[in-house]
This record gives C-alpha cells, structure tokens and sequence, in this order.
C-alpha cells in the first residue's frame, strides 16, 4: 500500500489495513537507522559525537539534523510527523504478534552513493542549495497544507531532486524501487502487507509485472573512492613536499626553511581564524593552527575532524542543546548558540580555511622553484 508520509489519514489506514488482512509480515519502507530515528526521538540525547567524528560520520549527522528540521516544521504545520504511518505500522505488527521487515537500504549507503553519482560542479551546486534551503521556512497556505496531506512529501521532494540532479534520481529512486521491491520478495509468509510511500509504487508494480530480480550485494555496495580523486589527494603533497625538496637542493637549507614556514602560515592562519570566527575554544583555535599544515599534506585526516574533535572535548553539547537542534538549525543564531551546530561550524571554517591554505601555500612554493 501507498501512503502520504504527512498523512493522519494514511496512520488510520495502515492500522486498518493490517488489522484486516492479518498478515504473515509487514514490510516496511525503512532501514534500521531511520527506524530508530523514528521511534527514539530522544536518541541524540545518548549521541556519541566523538565517535561520529572518529569514524568520519559527520556529514551524514548533518544532513541527518537538516531532515529532522524540516519534518519538525512539516509536523507543527500538519499536526502529523513525517513517516508516522510507517512507525504505526511497525507498532500495530508488534502488538498482534506480527514480523516486522525493514526492507530499505541502508540510508548511509544511499547518501554516500548519490553523492557519488555527481560531477564536482553538482557536487558544488547541490551543497550550495542544501545549506541556503536550512534557513527558509516558508509560509504554507490551506491550499498547501491540503495538499501535502494527500501526497507522499518526501517522495515528491526526491523526484524534484532528480531533475534538478539526474543521477541523484537512480540513487534515490530507481535503485530503491528495485531493493524494496527484492527485500518485499524474499519476506517470510505467504500473506504480506507493504507498507511505502505512495511515490514508489509505479517503480515496484513495474519491477513486479516484469519480474526483474536486483542484487541486493551490488545495491548494498559503496563505491570505490574514484582513483582521480586519490591521484589527486596524494599528489598535491608530493608536488608540495617535491618542491620543498628541491628548493633546499637549488637554493640552500634557509631558502627551503622559508618556504616551509609560509606553508605552516599560510595553512595555520586560515584554519585558525576560521576556527575564531566559529567562537571555538581557544584550544581549538590552537589545534586548527598546528593540524592544518600536516593534515593538508595526507588525505587520511582533514584539519576539520582534528579541530571537531578538541571541541567536542573542551566543549561538549550539552542534553538540552541535543533536544534543541531540530530548532536551532534552521536559524543563524542558533549554529552559534548550540553547541553540537558550533561543532559544525568549527568543522566547516577550519576546513575551508585549510583548503584555502593549501591552494595560497602550494602555488607560492611550486612558484618560488622557478
């Protein structure tokens, strides 16, 4: 069945649905991470964010706390969470005695493959609308909230971003047309009810009626780090360290010891200030200075993780900030007031701040051999 993701109607019919047929198992169009988000609203309270940044997970909690903003407003504008029908689902399974299947993908693997299916300049543009649409709440009209009362939201919005990004819509709709459909296949029972948003179900009753098979393996797979990309994250601290090589052979050990020290400046100072206009600790600000010249010269660690961590150290979010984040995202106040978004905000400028470093540094040391 197809259901409005902001919907109480779609809530009372999925309720309905599975008290009448008495299914074998309930399928359901979530993963287990989007389970927990859904029936654990409190879970950032417990949140590990050391954890987070050691394993390189911020990117996917932010655009995790981005999402929970924007169905935080949907839900105070349409009385109704989005994917309430889908966490009703699970519950009325449970009460009856009923499996539960949580038949998507992984949502960390389809982030990290739509992000890898665009070009850097969509790369680029799709960041640029992603940070400029945290700041808009527009007004809705009756008309509006009607309307999104009888559509499955989340879907839609993800059709939108398919053509504005064709390869998105492979990643985000095709290819999991197809797992949802092959998971739902390979559900125990003979008597199975689905429950998905109204926006898959062209894809799944094609898949059906054609009966196409996916591979669940290959549909589970990251993709491989793009080896243009390590060429490249490698190759600029071998120009750059080649260089300073060379310039101590050619020009002596002061001439090398001079270079050296601009690329210490000119990646420490970036980092520094942007970490200082995030009003980061000041040990932050310190750790971006020193960690920006070394972690521009190896693409395993960025300045950016070194300098989230020590804040995260010296200044923790606090539980009351972890409940507020929702709120706090959608205003340029509240990214220096919370904590966890000031965490974010020292990740951001000290990256930038490093990258700019680099460029400013690099090109005055390959310069300075000719």
């Amino acid at each position: 069945m197809g259901t409005a993701h902001i919907s109480r109607e779609s809530v009372d019919l999925v309720r309905e649905v599975i008290q009448k047929e008495e299914p074998d198992c309930v399928c359901i169009e979530l993963d287990s991470r989007r389970y927990q988000a859904l029936s654990q609203p409190q879970r950032f309270e417990s949140l590990d964010l050391k954890q987070v940044i050691r394993t390189k997970q911020l990117a996917t909690l932010m655009f995790n706390l981005v999402l929970a903003s924007y169905q935080k407003y949907l839900g105070l504008q349409l009385g109704v969470q989005p994917g309430t029908e889908l966490l009703e689902a699970a519950r009325t399974a449970e009460a009856r005695g009923i499996p539960v299947d949580l038949c998507d993908r992984d949502i960390r693997v389809t982030l990290r493959r739509a992000w890898h299916s665009l070009s850097l300049y969509k790369k680029v543009l799709l960041l640029s609308s992603f940070l400029g649409g945290i700041f808009e709440k527009p007004e809705l009209t009756e008309e509006d909230l009607r309307e999104l009362r009888q559509q499955d939201v989340m879907s839609k919005l993800m059709q939108e971003l398919g053509e504005a990004f064709p390869g998105l819509k492979t990643v985000l709709i095709d290819e999991r047309d197809a797992f949802l459909t092959e998971r739902i296949k390979q559900a125990s029972g003979r008597r199975i009810v689905a429950v998905v948003g109204a926006g898959h179900l062209e894809g799944m009753r094609r898949a059906l009626v054609e009966g196409r098979s996916a591979d669940l393996e290959v549909l589970s797979t990251l993709p491989p780090v793009s080896s243009t990309w390590k060429w490249v994250g490698w190759g600029i601290p071998a120009v750059i360290l080649g260089s300073l090589l060379l310039i101590g052979l050619r020009q002596g050990a002061s001439a090398a010891g001079e270079n050296l020290l601009f690329w210490i400046l000119a990646n420490g100072i970036p980092a520094a200030v942007g970490a200082g206009v995030a009003l980061a600790h000041p040990a932050t600000i310190i750790s971006a200075f020193l960690a920006a010249p070394i972690t521009s010269l190896t693409p395993v660690i960025g300045a950016g993780y070194v300098t989230a961590f020590v804040q995260t150290y010296f200044k923790p979010p606090l539980v009351s900030e972890l409940k507020e984040v929702a709120g706090d995202i959608g205003t340029l106040r509240g990214w220096w007031r919370n904590r966890l978004l000031r965490i974010f905000l020292v990740f951001l400028l000290t990256t930038l701040g490093s990258i700019l470093g680099t460029w400013v540094g690099g090109a005055e040391i390959v310069s300075n051999l000719f």
